[in-house]
């Protein structure tokens, strides 16, 4: 487990820019019991190593004027590995697409979209996504509602997994 290279501190720091990532370094020593200096040390060592991948803003979608979320089951007519990387270079291209996930089962990959209506969707939907090669069927889910939206990892059950194991 990659997790238990990090000591409990960097767990703590990691946990709490999970939850703040705009929180000053001195905050968050505070926070995590230990002073400034050896924090920020800890964090840019986090950074370094592929722990911590950015900072972002968590913005709100629909404030914004993207009132629709929609979930794509895509299947492929080839799952070669060459068909598949095509596949997901191509939705790295996609604005609409936030996020891909290749899947084990009846589809191969979940695609998150937002958009900022029906319309621009469907025709991402059909002038995009039903066009691209390889693709043989697409299921798509008109989000209606979102009960949750926890970014990142549950760190608690880490501490808690860990604490069994040792």
């Amino acid at each position: 487990m990659a997790s238990t290279r990090l000591d409990p501190i960097d767990r703590k720091i990691l946990a709490e820019l999970q939850a703040d990532g705009r929180m000053t370094n001195v905050e968050l020593a505070k926070r995590v019991g230990i002073s400034a200096p050896p924090c920020l040390r800890r964090v840019r060592t986090l950074e370094e190593n592929g722990y911590i991948r950015g900072y972002h803003a968590d913005v709100d979608s629909h404030e914004l004027g993207f009132e629709v979320q929609v979930f794509a089951n895509v299947g492929l007519g080839s799952q070669a590995e060459a068909d598949l990387s095509a596949f997901e270079d191509r939705c790295r291209e996609w604005p609409l697409v936030r996020e891909c996930h290749m899947l084990n089962g009846e589809v191969d990959f979940i695609l998150k979209c937002v958009a900022p209506d029906l319309s621009s969707f469907q025709s991402f939907l059909t002038g995009e996504l039903l066009t691209t090669p390889n693709v043989a069927s697409v299921k798509t889910s008109l989000v209606i509602r979102q009960a949750k939206d926890a970014p990142g990892v549950p760190f608690d059950v880490l501490e808690d997994r860990l604490a069994k194991s040792a």
